[in-house]
C-alpha cells in the first residue's frame, strides 16, 4: 500500500498539496529502508534536507552558520606576510652616535674661529647698566616694626635664593623685621647647610639696613612667649600671590600676634604689579646683599683664577657648560638613549626609588619619542660637544663643566673629551684637600659652579631649572644687559641629530645660525609673568646712553601777537 500523498486538514474539505509537501513525501518514500536504488549517502542527504525543509527557521540562520565557520577556519591559518614597520617620526630616536661617526673626520679637520668671535653684541654705548635706586630720601631711619616674619626656604641653592629675595621684599612691604631664613632639608639635595654656611650672614644684614630690619633669630623674650616654633601661626600661601594678599590677609595677623611664619616660601610673590622700589629691592638683595660665605667665595675665586690661567691662549676667556645628565635627570625625563635593556632596568629602578610609583600610575602615558621631539630630553655630553663644534668652537677652547655625577660617566664623557681635550671640572682644578670641605654638600658645590659660570665668556645651558635662570639674569646684570649665554633650540637640534648622513657643512651652518640667534637675543626685556631674576631690565637696569628727552614745543611770537590783537579787536 502506497503512503498517501495528500494530507487532510483537521477541519473542512481536502486541500491541494504544495510542492514542498510533495517533495517531502517523495524523499520520505525514497529514504525508507529497502527502497530500490537508495544508498546510505543518499538516505543521509535526504534526511538532512528533509529536516531543513520542515524547520523553515533554520534556513534563516544557515548563512550565518556558514560564514562563522569560514571565519573560524581562516583564523586558524597562519599567513607569512611581510610586516611593514611604520617609520619613526624625525627626531624621536637617539641617533647622535651615528651622526658623530659620520661627522668626526670633517669635524676634526675643520678650521673653526674659536671663542674670540663668539659675541657681536652689545655694541659700544648700546648696553644697559644697573639701576637700583629705591629710596625717596636720604634718611636711614626705618619706621617701627610691625612684627617678625619667619620663612622656610625650600629646594636647591637657587630656589632658596629666590625665596630669600622674595622674603626681603615681603618684609619691606609689611614693614616687618625679617628673621634670617631657615633652609628646609631636601631629600633630593641632601644638604643640611644653614644660611650662614652658604652666604655671608653679617654682610646680608648690613647691606639691607636701609631697607628692612634683619635679625639672626627671634628675640629670647618673644621665643619664650611662644614656647615652640610650632605654636607660631603658619601661612600657606599660593604661588605668585600679589602684594594685596599680604596686606589684606597677612598683615592683620602679624599685627595681632607679633610674629608669623610662612612655609614653604618658594615663588610666593608675584612678578607683576609690584611697586618699582620693591622690584629693585629684590634685585639689590640678589646681586648685592647675597654674597657667598668666605670659604665658598675663596675657593670659587681660586677656580676662576685657574680657569683663566688655563685659557691664556684665548686671552683668559673660557666657556662654562651646565650639563644636566645625572642619573635622576635622565630617569625623570623618561627618555631613551643607547643603553639598551640595562639602561631600561636602571632607569625604572631610579624612578621607583625617587618618585615612588609616580610614573606607573594608571592612565599615565609616557612617550619617550614625543619627549625627545619636544626638546625635553637632557643633552648627552656627546650632543653638547657636537653642538659647540658646529657653532664654531675649536678643539682647543677651554671648557669648564658644571655638573653633578654624570650618568655612565666613563663611557658618556669620552667623546666630549675627544672633541675638547682642554675640558676642566672642579675635581680637575682643585686638590683633594681643597675640595674636601665641600663634598657631601650639594648646595656648596653648586655655589662653586655658579661662581665659575658667572665669570665665563660664554655660558651654555642644556636644560631648564633655577640654576641657569638665575645665572642668566646675573650675567645680564654684569654684562650691560646681555646674557652671553647659549640656549640651544633643542627641538631643532634633535632634528639635526636624527640625520646620520648630514654633511658637516650643513650641520655647522644650522648650528651657527642658532648661535647668531642667541647673540641677537642676548638682551631681552622682562615680559608679563617672567621672572625678574632672569630678566632684570627694565625694572633694575637703565639704558647706558638714554635718548635725550623730546624738546618742548614753543609757540612762535608772531602767532601770539596776532592772537592778542584779535582779542583786543573783539
Amino acid at each position: 500500500m502506497e503512503p498517501s500523498s495528500v494530507l487532510l486538514p483537521a477541519f473542512g474539505a481536502p486541500t491541494r498539496p504544495t510542492s514542498a509537501m510533495l517533495l517531502s513525501s517523495r524523499m520520505s518514500t525514497a529514504s525508507l529502508p529497502g527502497s530500490p536504488g537508495s544508498t546510505l549517502m543518499q538516505r543521509l542527504s535526504c534526511l538532512v534536507l528533509s529536516i531543513l525543509l520542515r524547520q523553515h527557521k533554520l534556513l534563516l540562520i544557515a548563512p550565518i552558520i556558514y560564514i562563522s565557520g569560514m571565519l573560524l577556519y581562516m583564523s586558524t591559518m597562519t599567513l607569512d606576510l611581510p610586516r611593514v614597520r611604520k617609520p619613526d617620526p624625525p627626531g624621536s630616536r637617539y641617533r647622535s652616535p651615528e651622526v658623530f661617526a659620520n661627522l668626526w673626520p670633517a669635524m676634526r679637520a675643520s678650521n673653526n674661529t674659536g671663542i674670540k668671535a663668539v659675541w657681536q653684541f652689545p655694541k659700544e654705548g648700546e648696553g644697559w647698566v644697573p639701576c637700583l635706586d629705591r629710596h625717596s630720601s636720604n634718611s636711614t631711619d626705618l619706621p617701627p616694626s610691625n612684627g617678625f616674619v619667619m620663612i622656610e626656604a625650600n629646594g636647591g641653592l637657587n630656589q632658596q635664593r629666590s625665596s630669600i629675595c622674595n622674603a626681603v621684599a615681603v618684609a619691606a612691604l609689611l614693614n616687618a623685621t625679617l628673621v634670617v631664613p631657615e633652609f628646609h632639608f631636601n631629600s633630593v639635595w641632601q644638604d643640611r647647610s644653614t644660611f650662614g654656611e652658604i652666604y655671608d650672614e653679617q654682610h646680608f644684614i648690613n647691606a639691607l639696613q636701609r631697607d628692612v630690619r634683619v635679625v639672626s633669630r627671634l628675640p629670647d623674650d618673644l621665643m619664650d612667649s611662644v614656647g615652640n616654633l610650632s605654636n607660631i601661626f603658619n601661612f600657606r600661601i599660593k604661588a605668585l600671590s600679589p602684594p594685596s594678599f599680604y596686606l589684606d590677609k597677612v598683615l592683620p595677623k602679624l599685627l595681632e600676634t607679633g610674629v608669623i611664619r610662612i612655609a614653604p616660601f618658594a615663588n610666593r610673590l608675584a612678578y607683576d604689579h609690584i611697586p618699582l622700589p620693591l622690584q629693585r629691592l629684590r634685585c639689590f638683595t640678589n646681586y648685592e646683599a647675597l654674597r657667598f660665605a668666605k670659604p665658598i667665595s675663596d675657593i670659587g675665586q681660586l677656580l676662576v683664577q685657574r680657569m683663566v690661567e688655563r685659557s691664556s691662549g684665548n686671552g683668559g676667556k673660557y666657556v662654562a657648560v651646565h650639563l644636566r645628565f645625572e642619573e635622576d635627570m635622565v630617569a625623570f625625563s623618561c627618555c631613551i638613549y643607547d643603553g639598551g635593556e640595562e639602561e631600561k632596568l636602571e632607569m625604572d629602578a631610579a624612578r621607583e626609588k625617587g618618585w615612588k610609583g609616580k610614573f606607573n600610575r594608571k592612565g599615565r602615558i609616557i612617550s619617550p619619542g614625543g619627549n625627545r621631539m619636544d626638546g625635553k630630553c637632557p643633552l648627552t655630553p656627546l650632543e653638547v660637544g657636537m653642538m659647540l663644534r658646529g657653532m664654531g668652537f675649536k678643539n682647543s677652547t677651554p671648557i669648564f663643566l658644571a655638573a653633578g655625577k654624570i650618568y655612565k660617566e666613563e663611557r658618556t664623557m669620552l667623546p666630549l673629551k675627544q672633541m675638547f681635550p682642554s675640558l676642566q671640572t672642579k675635581e680637575t682644578l682643585l686638590t683633594d684637600e681643597e675640595l674636601a670641605p665641600f663634598k657631601m654638600h650639594s648646595s656648596r658645590l653648586a655655589a662653586l659652579d655658579y661662581t665659575v659660570c658667572l665669570h665665563s665668556e660664554a655660558f651654555v645651558t642644556t636644560q631648564g631649572g633655577n640654576f641657569p635662570h638665575f645665572l642668566i639674569g646675573h650675567r645680564r646684570f654684569l654684562n650691560k644687559g646681555y646674557a652671553k649665554t647659549i640656549r640651544p633650540d633643542k627641538r631643532k637640534l634633535v632634528q639635526l641629530l636624527d640625520r646620520p648622513s648630514i654633511s658637516w657643512e650643513s650641520f655647522s651652518k644650522h648650528l651657527q645660525a642658532m648661535q647668531r640667534h642667541n647673540d641677537v637675543k642676548g638682551h631681552e626685556m622682562r615680559k608679563s609673568s617672567a621672572s625678574i631674576y632672569t630678566y632684570p631690565a627694565p625694572d633694575c637696569m637703565c639704558l647706558e646712553n638714554p635718548p635725550p628727552p623730546p624738546k618742548p614745543r614753543v609757540k612762535h611770537s608772531g602767532s601770539t601777537a596776532n592772537e592778542s590783537a584779535t582779542l583786543v579787536g573783539m
